[in-house]
């Protein structure tokens, strides 16, 4: 292994006393030259240890040591070494791409032909040349995150701590943000990239495995891949619903993990060897699989969270008549002279998972809020259950549940209040309102967190509250625009048991999403660019496109870009 950067020796942080520790007594080193990969769940202590490791917070118990700095004596000289992007978008909205490298050049002392010559490479490393007098503002999400890395690169550090950058990208914008992180090795520039999508992690040369702030793993991503060797398979050619499969299988004590795959199951279990498996209302096959650092990781954390959704079976059949309860027909949004979304029309069945995917900027989540009725369209119509959103937007909006994209509760409100609130707004009155909140309390383990506001909540739990709000009227359309972005792979599961749970009742599902995993849940995917619907159909329909003789098992990102690409060398002379 190279020299070692980073020594974390019996790395300890408690926040207050009486309580856990976020960070509990790590041992590890980090080399020099190398990209490491830090994972874990939420509240795993992944943010607090790079804050450790940056020098801006004190260890209770321990040391760390970055380039042989203590950073307890020695802390100014260890930010000199480090470049930081934080989790949160850290820079300044109401300046532009330009005035935020000014800004952080004279933070970072960077002047003269020095700062010229450093600006002129950032620009071009990241493509925003041409976005300089833009707001930061108004980035794409990709755009952003490459603004936040050019002010992280201001001045040349030797350790790049990157919290979480790619959350809430597309997959074409994170395949460019990797090439750049990639690049910096060839710099001499060590990075730790902590995040959330555990395919990333896989790239990594080391990786570290936090869970309540305790160190679970330290090693090569492929060692710990190699765990779960010959327990992974691969359940197809399914008769019936594969969402009941999926629910029986993850029931049964040998199986401790299972995902959707397009019309496929992937399933892990807890022991080697061809699984003993079956079914009294499924036939099925089962196929050997390779195994994924995914897999892996929930298998250190003991596995899945089972395959019961009590959200699900809280509710009643969804008994609205409509086959079609959700159409888009020719809708489009101008906004001046920009169109963001033209002429697009689909129809959503019944019980179905409905997907949006696009590049950040492509109008998704246009289109998702006309759909909504959150958006007044140009031209065109959105229906829901029959009812027109232009002419009765009241009457639609109530049939409809929704998760917005950023967190959109009421940050200042307590748990409790948020619930009160929308039990409020969707009539819920005395005993029947009382009774609404308690059962989401109970359904979504809420109960530690009753009179913390929403705002201070971790991401998982925040997102627990904004699903239970959603569903406080028990709606039978439920849109989801983003809503598992940044959560760990326990949380997701969790998440999509839920909405598979509720789709077998009945309920219509819109989801947008840049987890290209999480879109191997939907029965049908629609692929939004340009403001264009250039592509509709099956999530194996879409990677079948991708496949070739090098590429026999393409994944849907590996779809997603080359849709992107095919049309974009169709129409080359169009821009966006």
């Amino acid at each position: 292994m190279s020299e070692p950067l980073v020594i974390l020796h019996q790395l300890s942080k408690v926040f207050s006393p009486g309580t856990p520790p976020a960070i509990a007594e790590i041992n590890a080193t980090l080399p020099k030259g190398k990209i490491i990969g830090l994972a874990g769940p939420d509240g795993a202590g992944k943010t607090t240890l790079i804050r450790l490791i940056a020098g801006l917070l004190l260890p209770s118990q321990g040391t760390v040591t970055v380039s042989g700095y203590d950073s307890i004596l020695q802390a100014e000289p260890i930010h000199d070494l480090i470049g930081y992007m934080p989790q949160k978008f850290g820079l300044y909205e109401d300046l532009t791409v330009m005035q935020n490298l000014n800004l952080y050049a004279d933070l970072r002392d960077v002047v003269g032909s020095t700062r010229e010559e450093t600006f002129d490479k950032l620009l071009k490393f990241t493509d925003l040349a041409s976005f300089t007098d833009r707001l930061a503002g108004n980035l794409s999400g990709g755009m952003k995150q490459k603004l936040g890395l050019a002010c992280a690169l201001i001045k040349k550090p030797v350790l790049l701590l990157l919290d979480e950058p790619s959350v809430g990208v597309d997959p074409i914008s994170r395949r460019e943000l990797w090439k750049m992180v990639v690049s910096l090795l060839d710099e001499g520039i060590t990075v730790l990239w902590s995040t959330a999508y555990l395919n990333e992690v896989e790239r990594c040369d080391i990786v570290l495995l936090l869970n309540q702030g305790k160190l679970l793993y330290y090693g090569a991503p492929k060692e710990m891949t190699e765990s779960v060797q010959n327990r992974v398979f691969k359940v197809t050619n399914i008769s019936g619903s594969r969402r009941k499969l999926l629910f029986e299988l993850l029931n049964q004590k040998a199986v401790i993990d299972g995902v959707i795959q397009g019309s496929d199951l992937r399933i892990v279990m807890r022991e080697k060897g061809p699984p003993s498996l079956s079914s009294q209302e499924h036939t099925f096959e089962i196929q050997d699989e390779q195994p994924r650092f995914e897999d892996a990781f929930i298998d250190i954390l003991g596995g899945g969270p089972g395959g019961r959704s009590e959200l699900a079976a809280s509710r009643a059949p969804v008994m609205e008549k409509f086959e079609i309860p959700v159409e888009a027909e020719g809708l489009t949004k101008k906004f001046g002279t920009f169109t963001a979304a033209a002429a697009i029309s689909f129809t959503i069945q019944k019980g179905e998972i409905f997907g949006l995917l696009g590049p950040n900027g492509a109008g998704k989540s246009t289109t998702f809020k006309m759909l909504c009725g959150l958006l007044q369209p140009t031209s065109g119509t959105a229906r829901v259950n029959g009812l027109d959103l232009a002419e009765a937007p009241g009457q639609a909006r109530a049939q409809i549940g929704y998760m917005a994209q950023k967190f959109s509760l009421y940050g200042s409100l307590s748990v409790k209040q948020n619930l009160s609130f929308f039990a409020g707004i969707y009539n819920h009155r005395n005993g029947k309102k009382t009774e609404g909140i308690e059962k989401m309390i109970t359904i979504f383990s809420l109960q530690d967190y009753l009179s913390s506001t929403s705002e201070s909540l971790p991401l998982g739990i925040k997102q627990r509250l904004a699903l239970a709000c959603a569903n406080m009227h028990n709606p039978p359309v439920i849109f989801l625009d983003e809503p598992t972005s940044g959560v760990d792979p326990i949380t997701r599961r969790e998440f999509w048991n839920h909405i598979n749970g509720l789709v077998e009742k009945g309920v219509t599902v819109m989801v947008t999403t840049h987890f290209m995993d999480e879109a191997e849940y939907c029965d049908r995917i629609a692929l939004i660019y340009r403001g264009k619907m250039i592509h509709m159909d099956t999530p194996d329909a879409l990677k079948n496109i991708a496949k070739t003789d090098q590429n026999k098992n393409p994944t849907l990102e590996d779809a997603f870009i080359q849709l992107i690409e095919e049309y974009d060398a169709n129409n080359t002379n169009k821009k966006p």
